[in-house]
């Protein structure tokens, strides 16, 4: 959460394409959620890195991340009224909590599931449902599946209400029946001795090749990376790990920081997935379990959302510190289009006349249900929700 210095951001200024500097799409807006300049709900400095997102209906659902010794929130923004509207500060609920880091799972009649990092090393992790009702944010705290180690990342399957995640530091994956509380633990995501050693060489902690982001494909299997590089899918009706043959695409030599940073689903059920250490668009074949690398947006690492909007048009952030992100496109048979650093107008009490935002850090994305608007999340001392609708076209 650390605001660039102004020699990074003019490098990275000067080093964008002159045709693709800036994305200022005609329908997008930026929702103030961290500015102190209004009686509406903010979010404090140094708590508010926004590194969960999910949309409910009108509601932008969030999570954030805090600074060591500090307590992250969640909250609801208003997409008609593009208005932050109700927030959640999690030590009213957890104590002990610093990040909400790894998205949300979709739980039963509209509920979502998320999971925590600790505070303290060696401090555990919790579950949480989530659900906005009633003007409010009501948050359960499910309790800790495995004691001593925070949550990284989650999903969840709504039919048969089980949480999915992978827990920190030691990359297990565990399963989470809600009803009855059951906790299944599975090692063989957990990199060996060896691996971690290695790891640890290059001064790599395990929120720097863990698996980002958890996704189930139609069948209700699970989807992650392992170390050094590898992908696992998890079979819930066998109870079993698969590491699959085919591996995160990585650029030769750096098989070791591959690993999965975002994922997301098309509609007809191709799940694409992006590699954070060189920002590689992949897909994989749930059938045969093959995996196709798309290739890269744009010579820069880290690729921390994408999403699909209601033209069947792929959506994603590419880039980041001591740079800042870009906003890209990706459409089978055309390829990548690099759209630019994004600057959206941000207009809200006391600044009705509207002022130019423009966003650098960008730790998550997500789609509305009908995929009309994709939101965007920063990571930034100022965090910010960036909005724009979805055209008939690329093109916007």
């Amino acid at each position: 959460m650390k605001v660039l210095p102004y020699f990074a951001v003019a490098l990275a200024v000067a080093a964008l394409p002159a045709s693709a500097q800036f994305f200022e799409p005609k329908e997008s807006f930026a929702v103030e959620v961290s500015l102190e300049n209004s009686s509406l709900p903010r979010l404090a400095m140094h708590r508010n890195a926004i590194t969960s997102l999910e949309v409910v209906g009108d509601y932008v659902i969030g999570g954030t991340s805090a600074d060591s010794g500090l307590s992250p929130y969640l909250f609801a923004a208003s997409l008609s009224r593009r208005q932050l509207e109700l927030i959640f500060p999690l030590d009213e609920a957890v104590k002990g909590q610093r990040s909400i880091p790894g998205g949300f799972g979709r739980g039963p009649k509209g509920s979502l599931y998320a999971g925590t990092l600790p505070n303290a090393e060696g401090g555990s992790g919790h579950l949480l449902r989530v659900t906005v009702r009633d003007n409010r944010i009501e948050v359960s705290d499910l309790g800790v599946p495995l004691a001593g180690e925070g949550v990284f990342a989650v999903t969840a399957n709504p039919d048969t209400d089980t949480i999915y995640g992978i827990a920190s530091p030691s990359g297990r994956f565990f399963s989470f029946h809600v009803p009855d509380g059951k906790v299944g633990v599975y090692d063989e995501t957990a990199p060996a001795a060896s691996v971690r050693k290695l790891l640890s060489s290059y001064l790599l902690k395990p929120e720097d090749y863990l698996s980002r982001r958890l996704v189930a494909d139609a069948a209700g299997r699970v989807y992650g990376s392992c170390p050094p590089g590898r992908l696992f899918r998890f079979d819930p009706a066998a109870a079993k790990i698969e590491i699959l043959g085919d591996e995160v695409p990585s650029v030769a030599g750096r098989k070791g920081l591959g690993r999965v940073d975002a994922w997301a689903t098309a509609a007809d059920g191709v799940i694409y997935g992006a590699n954070a250490a060189d920002a590689q668009l992949f897909t994989i074949d749930a059938a045969a379990g093959k995996v196709k690398n798309l290739g890269k947006p744009a010579m820069m690492p880290r690729m921390k959302g994408i999403a699909f909007g209601r033209n069947g048009v792929l959506y994603g952030v590419n880039g980041s510190a001591p740079g800042y992100a870009h906003v890209f496109t990706y459409e089978a048979g055309s390829g990548f289009v690099d759209r630019g650093a994004p600057v959206f107008t941000m207009r809200t009490a006391g600044i009705e006349q509207g002022i130019p935002w423009r966003g650098f850090q960008r730790e998550t994305m997500a789609a509305s249900e009908d995929r009309r608007y994709i939101v965007m999340g920063e990571g930034e001392a100022l965090s910010q929700l960036m909005v724009f609708e979805v055209s008939g076209s690329a093109t916007m």
